[in-house]
C-alpha cells in the first residue's frame, strides 16, 4: 500500500486519461497521491482534482519558476485555497538556480513568504531545491521551518545536507531517479537515512523510473522506486511500503484506512 507523496496530476500530460491513470495506480496498490501545485492556476486545478477523486490530496504553492506570482494577492489566494480540507501542505516552493527562470531575489522572497504562510496555517511545506542547497538550508533555518516540518522533494543533496535536513525535522523524498545507474550519491544518502523520515514519490509526469525512463511517469510506477529502495536498504518491499505510507500519513495528516 503506497503513498505517492509528490505528483502533478494537473499537467497536460494527464488531460486525456487521468481517471485511467488513477485506476492503474489503485490496481498497483497506491492508496493516496499528493498532487502539488506550481503556480496559482495549477494550484486551483490540483484542488479541483483532489475534490473530485478519492485518495488524491492537494498541496498549493508557487514554484520558483513562477515566483513573480507570489505577491500579496497571490499569497491571499493560496491562503483561501489552503482552507479546503483536502489541502494538506503548502508548496511546491523553493529555489531553482539551474534554470533561473525567475530572478534569484524574487525566488528567495517567494520562498520565505510561503514558509511564513505555512507556519501561520500550521501546514507542512513541500520544498523544491535545484542547485541551491546551501541557501535552501539557510532559509529553512532562518524562517523556522522546523515548526511545521515538511519534505525536500526529489532530494538531490549529499549526506551532509541530508543530516541538516533531518536536524530540522524534515523528511526526504526519493523519486524514480534512484533506479538510474548513475544515482550513486542518492543511494548512498538512502543508506544513511532513518526510515522514519523517508518518503516515496513519482514527480509524475517527470522522472519515470527504469524501465520507463524517458516516458511519461505516473503514480502506478512508484512500485519500481519502492523495489529499488527495498533492495538498497535490504528490507522487504512490504516494509518499505508500509513505513513510507505511515510517514506520509503522519506528516501530511492524511486520512487513510488502516492497512
Amino acid at each position: 500500500m503506497f503513498v505517492d507523496s509528490h505528483a502533478h496530476l494537473e499537467m497536460p500530460q494527464f488531460e486525456e486519461d487521468l481517471p485511467e491513470v488513477l485506476e492503474r495506480a489503485r490496481e498497483a496498490g497506491v492508496e493516496a497521491v499528493l498532487s502539488c501545485g506550481t503556480n496559482l492556476s495549477s494550484s486551483k486545478r490540483v484542488l479541483e482534482i483532489a475534490d473530485k477523486f478519492q485518495g488524491v490530496f492537494a498541496a498549493v504553492g508557487i514554484h520558483p519558476h513562477d515566483a513573480r506570482e507570489c505577491t500579496k494577492d497571490g499569497l491571499a489566494a493560496l491562503r483561501r485555497m489552503a482552507s479546503h480540507p483536502k489541502v494538506v501542505a503548502v508548496g511546491e516552493m523553493g529555489l531553482d538556480f539551474y534554470r533561473n527562470l525567475c530572478a534569484p531575489e524574487v525566488q528567495i522572497q517567494a520562498f520565505r513568504s510561503q514558509i511564513r504562510l505555512a507556519r501561520d496555517l500550521g501546514k507542512p511545506i513541500v520544498v523544491h531545491d535545484r542547485d541551491a542547497h546551501g541557501l535552501v538550508l539557510r532559509i529553512l533555518e532562518e524562517e523556522k521551518a522546523q515548526e511545521v516540518k515538511g519534505v525536500l522533494h526529489c532530494f538531490s543533496g549529499d549526506s551532509a545536507m541530508a543530516r541538516r535536513c533531518l536536524e530540522m525535522g524534515m523528511h526526504l523524498s526519493i523519486p524514480g531517479s534512484v533506479t538510474f545507474r548513475n544515482a550513486t550519491m542518492l543511494r548512498n544518502v538512502l543508506l544513511h537515512l532513518p526510515v522514519g523520515r523517508l518518503l516515496l514519490e513519482t514527480d509524475s509526469p517527470f522522472l519515470a523510473p527504469m524501465p520507463f525512463r524517458g516516458k511519461r511517469n505516473e503514480p502506478s510506477y512508484i512500485k519500481y522506486t519502492a523495489e529499488k529502495v527495498a533492495r538498497t536498504l535490504k528490507r522487504s518491499l512490504e516494509e518499505v511500503a508500509l513505513c513510507t505510507r505511515k510517514n506520509a500519513a503522519e506528516l501530511f495528516g492524511l486520512d487513510l484506512q488502516r492497512p
